[in-house]
């Protein structure tokens, strides 16, 4: 019963992925190619991995499911293009115009964002983990946070220091990202950075009624403060079990294991 259910899988699938390959218009994606204008063009599932379409006009083009991973969007107009279900991964798109464009399920993974133009654009459904430049308008702190938090989870420190930058930016009390962040400095071997940061959180927890947050950045205060061993200190990072044993699950989630 398994196995033929797993062949129905794979047969549905097989159908609806050369539905998808053929919805493409051949035409259209070699005009693309060719001279970089495809305004509403139907692109829907096409393969475009690592295409140069920097300052191409797809302004309304139907781009749904298809992969353009690793291209370079940079400064495209794609306002109110379709982008759902489409693989953008590592795709540069400093600069691009994405006003009113459609991001259900969009792969924005690891994009470069810098300056790109984001107005009227739903990001919530996006994935925009490890994107660089996202703008602040586009985001709630608590998503750069938590962006933050998979990012120091996978041992990525300074682009998880960044992610907190920017939830602070956009919530200046945001007592949680302070500690975190000092916590990413810790691992990064910046103790003064470490250090200033858990004191504000320090302030603003007690500011905020927190007992928990207050009780977890005054014991890591503590640690801080604690002279190093450089005997029990890993080549690439401070220990987890060195750092506290236990500090708590607002503390610890930042530690990867």
């Amino acid at each position: 019963m398994k196995s033929h259910i797993l062949a129905t899988t794979a047969f549905l699938t097989t159908i609806s992925l050369s539905h998808i390959a053929q919805a493409a218009n051949p035409e259209q994606i070699r005009q693309l190619l060719a001279n970089k204008q495809c305004q509403n063009c139907d692109l829907s599932g096409a393969g475009l991995v690592m295409a140069d379409l920097s300052g191409a006009n797809l302004r309304g083009a139907n781009l749904a499911g298809a992969n353009l991973s690793r291209g370079n969007l940079s400064g495209a107009d794609l306002r109110g293009a379709n982008l759902s279900g489409t693989v953008l991964f590592g795709v540069n798109l400093s600069g691009a115009k994405l006003g009113g464009a459609i991001l259900l399920g969009t792969d924005l993974r690891n994009t470069y964002l810098v300056n790109a133009e984001l107005t009227g654009v739903n990001i919530n459904d996006a994935n925009l983990q490890g994107a660089v430049g996202i703008p602040l308008q586009v985001a709630k702190p608590e998503e750069f946070y938590a962006w933050g938090v998979a990012e120091a989870q996978k041992g990525h420190q300074q682009q998880a220091i960044d992610y907190f930058n920017q939830a602070i930016a956009t919530k200046t009390d945001y007592a949680g990202a302070y500690l975190a962040r000092g916590v990413a400095r810790y691992q990064s071997f910046d103790r003064q950075g470490a250090l200033k940061d858990t004191l504000v959180a320090v302030k603003l927890f007690k500011s905020q009624n927190d007992t928990a947050g207050l009780q977890t950045a005054q014991a890591f205060i503590q640690e801080l403060q604690t002279p190093l061993d450089p005997t029990k200190i890993s080549a690439g990072k401070p220990s987890l079990m060195d750092l506290v044993g236990s500090l708590g699950s607002v503390l610890l989630q930042f530690f990867p294991f």
